[in-house]
């Protein structure tokens, strides 16, 4: 397909000289439209404005310029005889290339001072009749909407003269994928503006594929990573000399590419870490945490959390939400591992971890250091609710898509209810509302043991929350001894409380709002425990 006349019509101007000289040295003719034909020019290049070609001028502050039958019939005509004649007989010329991008939608309203009618006039209609036009008629015409293609264009035509249809084939998908895109951004904005509702009517997705998985959770089962663009939770970050762009928002500096299984424990590891100011470090393992430890020595916090369950700890996955240094790096001793998230690793860190080249080590760009929130997830609204972060989680299941808020709920410990005879020590007080944030990231049931500021018992993804109990009081052995103990759900009978009150637990944090509350309590000051009602679950299945 031989180039003869483009159209060229773009809001991002990054390599546009450049590609527009190009096409001008193959005899390509240069149509342009307002501030690119200007560009053009200043570039000494020729380019016939729009409005020639038209022989109307731009009207109504630019919103109508190219909606023309001089254009669109250029491009929309196929090339055989019978719609060349028509153009012929109607004085319209064939436009063979199209180069559009459109206005910056997504970027406007990602600025919060833009107003509603800032955001209007960011609607691009011209641009993208422009290139669905273009990419309908692909086998005559090609059209380029990612400035990223100008060099891969250029290069083809240079060396063939034309282009070969596979070439205009891709392009044209690339230019619907744009446009869609393009609109469901419009239509999320607008969502947030005119709908009352916290989720929008339709649900329009953004997925860009990102790289083949080895495999799924297991071998027999194929598998992709995409990235949901300003969706949860995966957009990569391209940033950094050192690493290679991983998921999460973070860079890979080590290790072969992250598996299924990885990003999923790296996901779980890094919310949890995330959720505490104090330096924390999480160890997580089948996307539950096997140990979690606050302490300002991240060496000994390490070490607090590999106690929890050393057996389980074999081929974790760690995460902290404070710099990786060097002692802790030499600390791990012979622990496999199969992966670190962090906000930053020290020189002498990445030296101790290179003798384990095997190991993933994801350096989360633009975490925010402790306490930021985990990376990369969708704020459905621009201001949220007391409680709500505007966070989104979304999970598949057959047929369907299931999509709520996420669980970050601020909560005020001062606020919880204490329904036993004793109140809890402050010692008792602090260790539950480090086991109670802990609990809201186990899988349900879920019982959390503490001491201190360390987990030492963790039972998880039980059916019956008695058993949960059970299973964490085995994993601590006598270290349950004096330990206070949180629930994600409430009791619903005495039977597990009574548990925790053989092994020597002292106190219990739970939502309440059980019918069995009485008997619950009653079994509670029966045992000499304190315990505190939340108001609140944290279920996590």
């Amino acid at each position: 397909m031989k180039i003869k006349r483009a159209l060229l019509s773009v809001s991002n101007k990054d390599g546009l000289v450049e590609f527009a000289q190009g096409l001008a040295e193959l005899d390509v003719e240069l149509i342009a439209t307002g501030g690119t034909a200007r560009a053009l020019r200043e570039a000494r290049l020729a380019v016939r404005p729009i409005e020639d070609v038209t022989g109307f001028p731009e009207i109504l502050d630019g919103r109508v310029k190219t909606l023309h039958p001089a254009v669109h019939g250029g491009i929309l005509a196929r090339r055989d005889p019978s719609h060349l004649a028509e153009l012929k007989a109607q004085g319209i010329a064939p436009i063979d290339l199209v180069a559009v991008n459109l206005y910056p939608f997504a970027e406007t309203v990602a600025r919060p001072e833009t107003t509603l009618a800032e955001t209007i006039e960011q609607i691009d209609i011209g641009g993208v009749a422009l290139l669905r036009a273009a990419a309908k008629n692909f086998a005559h015409v090609a059209v380029v909407a990612d400035p990223a293609d100008y060099a891969i264009v250029l290069a083809e035509l240079r060396e063939q003269g034309d282009l070969s249809l596979a070439t205009r084939q891709r392009l044209a998908l690339k230019a619907f994928r744009h446009t869609a895109s393009y609109d469901a951004a419009i239509s999320r904005y607008l969502a947030t503006r005119f709908e009352e509702a916290v989720f929008p009517a339709t649900l329009h997705l953004n997925l860009t594929r990102l790289a083949d998985l080895r495999y799924g959770e297991n071998p027999h089962q194929q598998a992709a990573l995409y990235s949901l663009g300003s969706l949860p939770f995966l957009p990569p970050n391209l940033g950094g000399e050192r690493g290679r762009a991983s998921p999460l928002g973070g860079n890979l500096l080590q290790g072969k590419t992250l598996s299924y299984n990885n990003i999923l424990d790296l996901d779980a590891a890094w919310r949890l870490a995330s959720d505490f100011a104090a330096p924390t470090l999480a160890i997580i393992k089948h996307g539950n945490p096997c140990g979690v430890a606050s302490n300002p020595n991240l060496a000994d916090a390490f070490r607090a959390a590999l106690a929890s369950d050393p057996v389980s700890a074999f081929g974790s996955i760690i995460a902290t939400n404070c710099p990786f240094d060097g002692e802790v790096a030499l600390a791990l001793g012979d622990l496999f591992v199969e992966a670190i998230a962090a906000p930053t690793f020290t020189s002498e860190a990445l030296e101790v971890l290179a003798e384990r080249p095997d190991c993933r080590l994801l350096e989360m760009l633009g975490a925010g250091g402790q306490g930021s929130r985990g990376a990369g997830e969708q704020r459905s609204r621009g201001a949220t609710e007391q409680g709500s972060s505007g966070a989104w989680e979304m999970r598949s299941v057959r047929g369907g898509l299931l999509v709520q808020e996420e669980d970050v709920i601020a909560e005020d410990g001062a606020a919880w209810k204490v329904v036993t005879e004793r109140e809890p020590t402050a010692e008792e007080l602090e260790a539950l509302g480090f086991a109670w944030k802990v609990a809201k990231h186990v899988k349900s049931n879920a019982i959390v043991l503490v001491r201190g500021m360390a987990t030492v018992g963790v039972g998880a993804g039980q059916m019956s929350r008695v058993d949960a109990v059970r299973l964490a009081i085995a994993r601590a052995g006598q270290r349950a001894q004096g330990a206070v103990l949180a629930s994600d759900a409430f009791f619903p009978f005495p039977d597990g409380v009574e548990e925790a009150a053989r092994a020597g637990i002292t106190a219990v944090v739970q939502p309440g709002g059980s019918i069995g509350d009485p008997s619950v309590i009653e079994a509670a000051n029966a045992c000499g425990l304190a315990m505190l009602f939340t108001g609140v679950r944290h279920f996590r299945h």
